[in-house]
């Protein structure tokens, strides 16, 4: 079977109420196939640990409903097997079973080498939380890295606003669905995220808000992330469970010292007395760093055609257009970015490019 046949039996699985990705494994592990095991017969599927009638009546059901099967993949979905998924999310205890994005393909790459700060804290930061975040993604913008949080109010927020302000590239990972706006108030900066950088969200669309998206959410943002910088947060906090996951994962920990008696910064402060490493200004951490993937070049409007254009062509994947072009992975997705920006190209499925007004259409998993 094509990999283009698998991606759409995995993702017809995904639309049976209550399967994710450890009964699917487990499906193609017993039936050799996605695809025989959607037409296994009933009583062999309830043979199986933890499958019940539930699972079986949702097959069933979208057997009956579906006009053609296997059900194509929509744009803008990450599976596992393909080439852009990151591998640190696949080795995570729960990887996801889907990611849902928007935004600029091109740093799909960056985020499958981990080239991407995470800056982490509280919702309800003080003024002097705020002020740091805040300045911490205008220097990691600065400073060329993409700077990712997860678009909550209080410190979230204002790193991706320090980096908007800065001319960086934001990354978001939402505890909500795309569509979803939350808070409400962060519409505007939703889409400007959407723009300059990425969205992830592991949440279907139109999916409700669940209980404990957002603490769950928290893996996948350590994950992606070379290093965490965990700002301020009080004694109870979600941003607490990401720092414990950063630690577990081995990613360097950084935190923002303050007032001992500080109330906000308790669970953060707490972290200085088990290993993790003081940051006093935000320079000290772009030095440690240093050069970032996205380090700003100058990028002049481009010869017509433009190398990357040529060795595009009708359409190529990332891994093509860096045999082709000699380029490192920072470098091509930078190049990427800005022909992007400037809608020269556009991103499809599989962490492929083509130019825009093209009508001939890649396989979402066509190799180099």
């Amino acid at each position: 079977m094509t990999l283009v046949g698998q991606r759409s039996w995995w993702w017809t699985w995904l639309q049976v109420p209550g399967v994710g990705i450890s009964r699917i494994r487990q499906l193609e592990q017993v039936f050799g196939s996605l695809q025989a095991a959607w037409w296994a017969p009933g009583e062999q599927l309830l043979e199986l640990p933890g499958v019940g009638p539930s699972l079986l009546a949702g097959r069933d059901q979208l057997q009956l409903q579906a006009a053609a099967l296997p059900l194509p993949v929509p744009p803008k979905v990450l599976l596992p097997s393909d080439l852009a998924m990151p591998p640190a999310l696949m080795a995570l205890p729960q990887p996801p079973a889907a990611l849902f994005w928007a935004g600029r393909g091109a740093l799909w790459p960056l985020l499958r080498r981990q080239q991407a700060i995470a800056v982490i804290g509280s919702r309800r930061a003080s003024p002097y939380g705020c002020c740091w975040a805040q300045r911490l993604g205008a220097a990691l913008a600065a400073a060329g890295w993409p700077v990712m949080s997860g678009l909550a109010e209080g410190i979230d927020a204002q790193a991706h606003q320090g980096c908007l302000e800065a001319g960086g590239t934001p990354i978001a990972v939402l505890g909500t669905s795309l569509e979803r706006i939350y808070p409400r108030h962060h519409q505007q900066l939703q889409s400007q995220v959407g723009r300059r950088g990425l969205l992830i969200s592991e949440q279907a669309p139109g999916t409700p808000g669940l209980r404990g998206a957002f603490a769950k959410r928290n893996r996948l943002l350590v994950a992606l992330a070379q290093a965490v910088v965990l700002v301020e947060c009080p004694r109870r906090s979600g941003a607490l469970l990401a720092a414990q996951i950063a630690w577990s994962l081995q990613r360097p920990l950084w935190v923002v010292p303050a007032d001992s008696d500080r109330e906000s910064a308790v669970g953060s402060n707490g972290w200085l007395n088990q290993g993790a490493t003081a940051l006093l200004d935000p320079a000290q951490l772009v030095e440690t760093l240093g050069p970032g993937p996205l380090q700003t070049l100058e990028l002049p409007q481009p010869p017509d055609p433009s190398p990357l254009l040529s060795a595009l062509g009708a359409g190529a994947s990332f891994e093509a257009l860096q045999r082709r072009l000699q380029l490192s992975p920072g470098a091509l997705a930078q190049q990427l970015l800005h022909h992007e920006q400037q809608g020269w190209i556009e991103a499809l499925p599989g962490l492929c490019w083509r130019p825009r007004h093209t009508e001939i259409d890649l396989p979402v998993a066509q190799q180099p």
